[in-house]
């Protein structure tokens, strides 16, 4: 879905036929300023959605910035109805995808000056997987394949359903999209190299496997580490030489960050 699709489905989800709350107690001319407010350091993702929620913003940061508590994201002026009623979706996006493009820059940060890059998954929340990825992206993570149509990513499972590493490999030969081969042993990695395999997954190995395997693949492929790295060993697989460690925690298990809308009239 397209990041208008989406607010709109939210907004249908929240409001329905109505607010009722709103529309009793405010009256209908009056004007206000919603500033939204962090109340802890976040890097901030998903302002673009603020056009999409309110038509016209008056101010905004940009997507990556990293604010310090107290700072504001944005501010928008106009009906205080509107603000109202679509407050909450608001800030159920804002801190929701603020929390992922913070954890990602904690990624990102704990791997730095190595040659080690950050990808996201799909492990997504349903139906906001185009903004979760921007949201990874926005902290500095790389963006993995977005689903199941835009690259081959072999796993343990296809290797099985198929019949082992070399026939996985040899049914993508005539295809034009990237192709990654999961290996979970030493003989499949030999046996993934022997055929030719340019981009290798090492799954739930450990730093110290994945350096010497790494050393054995030599450039040959490209490598990418996964299975529970977290913030605490990320540096330790970054370390291995490894192109590329990705962490389906950046959106599947990022904290919300703290963030206030106060409202302003006038």
């Amino acid at each position: 879905m397209t990041a208008s699709e989406i607010v709109e489905c939210a907004l249908q989800e929240d409001v329905g036929t109505g607010d009722v709350t709103t529309e009793l107690c405010v009256p209908p001319d009056r004007r206000a300023t919603a500033r939204f407010i962090v109340r802890e350091a976040a890097v901030i993702a998903g302002v673009e959605l603020f056009p999409l929620l309110y038509g016209s913003v008056e101010r905004t940061v940009e997507n990556g910035a990293v604010l310090e508590p107290g700072e504001e994201i944005a501010r928008v002026r106009g009906s205080a109805r509107l603000l109202l009623t679509r407050e909450r979706v608001a800030l159920n996006f804002l801190q929701h995808l603020c929390g992922i493009a913070t954890l990602a820059r904690k990624f990102v940060d704990a791997v730095a000056g190595t040659r080690c890059r950050i990808l996201d998954t799909r492990k997504t929340t349903p139906g906001l997987r185009h903004l979760e990825k921007m949201a990874a992206r926005a902290g500095g993570a790389t963006n993995h394949r977005m689903g199941l149509f835009d690259a081959v990513l072999i796993k343990n499972n296809h290797i099985t359903a198929a019949g082992g590493v070399r026939a996985a490999l040899d049914a993508t030969r005539n295809t034009s999209l990237p192709v990654e081969i999961e290996v979970r042993t030493h003989d499949e990695l030999e046996e993934a190299l022997a055929c030719g395999a340019k981009a290798l997954l090492l799954d739930n190995v450990t730093p110290a496997t994945a350096k010497q395997w790494v050393r054995e693949i030599a450039g040959r492929a490209t490598v990418e580490l996964s299975g529970g790295i977290t913030l605490e060993t990320a540096r330790a697989y970054a370390e291995t030489g490894a192109d590329f460690i990705s962490a389906g925690a950046i959106t599947h298990s990022a904290r919300a960050v703290d963030i206030h809308c106060r409202l302003e009239l006038g």
